[in-house]
């Protein structure tokens, strides 16, 4: 029943998301990129940045809704009697106000017996940081605070923002050589076979550059763990942060977890611990790695994290 739901909001949202961007290329007259004179690169453009941005963001935007649906997220109330989950809230904005925050996140909790949690929202002051009844049953008071510490970061680096952004580009930039190159390769066949020629190739392109705009992605994913960690470390401990990784890799094995075979939102405890090939395709950094790091270059995090701090936009 759960994947079912799971399963039937994601297609609906993916409907709605095609339904709006098809309306927007009606109201701005988008017209076909393909005319009887070739490729028409104003449309064509046009066209890969509706898609490729528009998807992308319309996604983030109802990012937190999202996560409250199919993850089954309940938003603690400040005024919650629960002294556990009231102090839960209590830290989350206490870390927010000391990374410079101005309108708290909301603070969520669902049902797993896995270890996780994650940050989404579109902007920094529309946020959700959400943890599992799993990770506030198995981990003690510093891990969960290296945990908060790490998701709160990531709202204050922007990270949602940021990986949006670099998806949109990879989409678009996809969109926009799958056609171009199809076009060519049609050109060598007869003309009442061109269409469905045309057609089959920028799918398999789609497929085939997606994959490679992947790597890209993950890698940028990758990055952005590392200062979340560094963020994380400055913003609780180095040794809260380390404690918080030390157990994720404790309880959990090389593959990426999944609940009821339904694969985690954006999360601390991904290992990363693919091998050869797979491992560009890892959005999350390996764990020995980001211990490494943290033990390795404390200070050097907190200083860092504190000078990005002073230079990031503010999204309202």
């Amino acid at each position: 029943m759960k994947i079912a739901k799971r399963v039937f909001l994601f297609v609906t949202v993916n409907i709605l998301i095609i339904a709006t961007l098809s309306v927007i290329m009606s109201v701005f007259g988008i017209q076909p990129y393909l005319t009887e004179k070739g490729i028409n690169y104003s449309s064509l453009i046009l066209l890969c940045a509706v898609w490729g941005f528009g998807g992308a963001f319309l996604s983030l935007a109802l990012s937190r809704k999202m996560a409250k649906w199919m993850m089954g997220v309940k938003v603690i109330n400040a005024n919650e009697p629960d002294q556990n989950l009231n102090q839960l809230v209590h830290r989350v904005h206490s870390l927010a106000r000391k990374s410079g925050i101005e309108v708290m996140p909301e603070v969520g909790i669902y049902e797993s017996p896995e270890i996780n949690a994650f940050a989404t929202g579109p902007t920094k002051n529309r946020s959700l940081v959400a943890v599992s009844t799993g990770l506030l049953a198995k981990m003690d008071h510093d891990e969960t605070e290296g945990v908060l510490a790490h998701e709160v970061a990531h709202i204050a680096n922007g990270d949602m923002v940021t990986m949006t952004l670099v998806q949109g580009v990879v989409n678009a930039f996809v969109m926009f050589l799958a056609r171009i190159i199809a076009n060519v390769a049609a050109q060598f066949v007869d003309e009442d076979k061109r269409t469905m020629v045309q057609f089959g190739i920028v799918i398999a392109l789609e497929v085939v550059l997606g994959m490679l705009g992947m790597i890209v992605v993950s890698a940028f994913s990758r990055h952005r763990e590392y200062r979340a960690d560094e963020g994380g470390a400055n913003l609780s401990s180095p040794n809260q942060m380390i404690a918080a990784l030390e157990k994720l890799k404790r309880n959990y094995h090389l593959e990426d977890s999944t609940e009821n075979g339904q694969p985690a939102l954006a999360t601390m405890k991904i290992s990363g611990k693919a091998g050869g090939f797979l491992k560009l395709f890892s959005t999350h950094p390996d764990l020995d790695d980001r211990i490494a790091r943290l033990q390795q270059q404390p200070s050097r995090s907190s200083r860092r994290f504190a000078k990005n701090r002073s230079s990031l936009p503010v999204f309202s």
